[in-house]
């Protein structure tokens, strides 16, 4: 039986959930679904809930009240192998050889053994990790223990990908290694649920988002309905000087030399620019683009929030 034969649509829904800790509710009346074969960014700032409502997902809280469903009932453990789950807290056995340990997992999630040492061996290769194959894992960098890990999340195929933090800590060139094997995954039918902090990673990825902010939704659709939500359009600004305040358009963002305005009533570009200059600020350059997730993660958040995780 895989996943999905219960119910056809959505593959994961959640209804009215609500997780309370003590005294303490981290989770209010939260609702919503994943379709089968999407990719679904899950955002939010430190303590937000994301990681609570993947837990309650799994069966590892058991909630307060609310549906949480994978495939049209409460996830079983018996289904453990047609589902792969990257949790934050990486788990693996340190003190044994790379490649013992993916093997093991492999077996674990049902594979024959041959197979899950070839397919360890090519993922090790793909990730530039083949020469630390016998390697005890405690030697591995957390970058690369962390490439281990999500190949031991993948080897099954799983029909459900759960990702929670997967580049964390990762450069450039790893982060774009990463976000194409989990390109590869949804290609080839995964549905994956992807918890992450990298806006750009979503705005490439996901077919649909939530924004939780303090376990309540604070934005949900497709990314262009989410960024349609908050403002559809923002003025890209390169520049020196001072940006003054004006009644014409809202600072988004201001990293000193660049920044990025939310038009009000009546502040098209031609207006805006003509203001700018006026105000003694020399324009370097001055695109119009829609509101990217960064920004509405800004205004949603502010600059500071909250740094423990729920």
């Amino acid at each position: 039986m895989t996943l999905g034969d219960a119910a056809a649509e959505p593959l994961v829904r959640i209804e009215d959930f609500r997780m309370d800790f003590g005294d303490k509710t981290v989770i209010k009346d939260l609702s919503f679904e994943v379709r089968s074969g999407e990719t679904f960014g899950f955002l939010g700032s430190n303590g937000s809930g994301k990681t609570t409502t993947l837990r309650a997902l799994l069966g590892i809280y058991q909630p307060t009240a609310g549906t949480l469903l994978i495939g049209g009932k409460v996830f079983d453990p018996r289904d453990g192998a047609r589902l792969g789950y990257l949790p934050e807290e990486r788990g693996l056995y340190k003190k044994e050889s790379v490649l013992d340990v993916m093997v093991y997992f492999g077996r674990l999630k049902g594979l024959d053994k041959a197979y899950a040492k070839t397919w360890s061996r090519d993922y090790l290769e793909r990730v530039g990790l083949a020469d630390k194959a016998g390697m005890r894992l405690d030697k591995l960098s957390g970058g690369q223990q962390q490439k281990v890990q999500l190949g031991v999340t993948i080897m099954n195929d799983p029909e459900l990908l759960i990702l929670d933090e997967p580049t964390k800590g990762f450069d450039p060139v790893n982060r774009r290694l990463l976000m194409d094997i989990i390109e590869e995954q949804k290609l080839a039918g995964a549905t994956v649920i992807m918890v992450t902090h990298q806006m750009e990673e979503v705005e490439r990825l996901c077919d649909r988002v939530i924004l939780l902010k303090d376990g309540t939704s604070r934005a949900y659709g497709t990314v262009a309905e989410v960024q349609e939500q908050f403002g559809g359009t923002v003025y890209r600004l390169a520049y020196d000087g001072v940006l003054p305040s004006s009644a014409l358009y809202d600072i988004v963002t201001d990293a000193g030399g660049h920044a990025g305005l939310s038009p009000r009533p009546g502040g098209d570009a031609t207006a805006v620019l003509r203001e700018l200059i006026t105000a003694g600020v020399a324009v370097r350059a001055f695109t119009t683009a829609g509101t990217s997730l960064e920004d509405i993660f800004i205004k949603v958040y502010g600059e500071a929030h909250d740094m423990v995780e729920a």
